[in-house]
């Protein structure tokens, strides 16, 4: 059994299909790798440590030593110190920002910087106060002479200024990051779009054309074939979807339910009797908004390389559903486990629609697919838009009888 799962992070930064090589020549900086990370946030700390630790060599008790003494006692009192710069740095990147900032929730998102502020100063204050006197001490024998509640309230000044410095620095990698990765996904983007449409347009046949011609077929058959004027009228509705909406951004989801149902309709009269078709759609779908054809190959998908295959009693079981802003589809069908067929022979509509799920809901769905000897089972979630229903006038060349 093979299982291959894409599950994007809120945050929208994990982005798979990023620019190959723009992630190999950067590989230090954006790529996800363990290695990679481990060494980008080591150099980070490594660097904010020797930095905090030269500053800090002239400021406070360490100031009135002797200049001998002076980097070597801050550099040690600045390695307790990571400690809360720490917390607060990786409070703000992991939880903090991919929770609320992305998601817009700002109110919140400043009433917890805050608040982690404030936690941080005081665990600063604890270390410079409670710790580091014996530390200096131990070390370097020198004398703590002054009161606790003075010391105190000093290191809790000094680490409010210090959870300030490294919580801006933080949060400004962070967000410089995802918005160059997003600007970075958008340009991919709108690459990838602009190759589709060099290759319709190479491909193209004038609509009025091909609807005319359809029309002539299906004024031919209506009284000699009723079964295939009623495939001239599937077709024809399928290929109005992919010529007038297949090139917006996004179509009602009732339009792209609709479209995956005509071309069940197609495939069901030519298996006949043969084919188990079990299909559970939504009465109703509040008003969301999807990108269009995104379903139609994960369908396609079945019947080229599942049922097409199973020479007994093929089957498809399709099942979506809306739970409130949520698509949700479960499509499985059985096939036969035939080695020669490669995985990538099974996938290429596949992975046409993991291209663009990564690109259009980067955070906002998670798709599952379970390959087994006799089972090929998807099952797929997307965060829809919701909007107000309004139908746009679609030209209607063969009128249906």
């Amino acid at each position: 059994m093979t299982i291959i799962q894409h599950n994007y992070t809120e945050n929208g930064v994990r982005i798979r299909n990023f620019s190959n090589s723009h992630m190999q020549q950067n590989a230090f900086i954006f790529s996800e790798e363990k290695k990679y990370r481990l060494r980008r946030h080591l150099a980070f700390w490594v660097f904010w440590w020797l930095f905090f630790g030269f500053l800090y060599s002239y400021t406070g008790k360490v100031s009135l030593l002797p200049n001998v003494n002076r980097l070597p006692i801050a550099l040690i009192e600045s390695l307790f110190f990571l400690v809360s710069h720490m917390f607060l740095a990786y409070s703000l990147m992991y939880y903090i920002i991919p929770q609320f900032i992305f998601k817009g929730r700002y109110i919140r998102a400043g009433m917890l910087v805050l608040f982690l502020f404030f936690i941080t100063a005081c665990i600063s204050a604890i270390i410079g106060t409670y710790i580091l006197p014996s530390v200096r001490y131990a070390l370097f024998s020198i004398p703590y002479y002054d009161t606790v509640n003075a010391t105190f309230l000093l290191s809790l000044l000094a680490g409010l200024r210090g959870a300030i410095t490294i919580g801006g620095i933080a949060a400004a990698i962070k967000l410089m990051k995802y918005w160059y990765m997003k600007e970075q996904r958008n340009l991919l983007l709108q690459k990838e779009n602009l190759a589709s449409q060099l290759q319709l347009l190479k491909a193209q046949v004038h609509p009025h054309f091909l609807f005319n011609t359809l029309n002539n077929i299906y004024s031919f058959t209506q009284n000699t074939s009723p079964e295939a004027s009623s495939m001239i009228t599937g077709l024809s509705d399928l290929l109005r979807f992919i010529l007038y909406e297949g090139n917006k951004p996004l179509v009602p989801l009732d339009n792209e339910l609709k479209m995956v149902q005509d071309y069940i309709n197609l495939e069901k009269i030519r298996y006949g009797n043969r084919l188990e078709l079990h299909l559970d759609l939504p009465e109703q779908t509040n008003g969301l908004y999807i990108a269009p054809l995104l379903l139609l190959p994960l369908v396609e998908n079945c019947f080229k390389h599942g049922t097409s295959n199973v020479l007994d009693q093929p089957w498809i079981n399709l099942m979506i559903a809306v739970r409130e802003k949520q698509l949700q589809v479960k499509l499985i069908n059985g096939k036969v486990n035939n080695p020669a067929i490669t995985e990538t022979e099974h996938g290429i509509g596949i992975s046409n629609v993991e291209k663009r799920l990564s690109l259009l809901y980067p955070d906002k769905h998670e798709l599952t697919i379970t390959n087994e000897e006799e089972l090929f089972i998807v099952n797929l979630k997307i965060a829809l838009e919701q909007k107000e229903m309004t139908e746009e006038p679609q030209p209607r060349e063969l009128q249906h009888a």
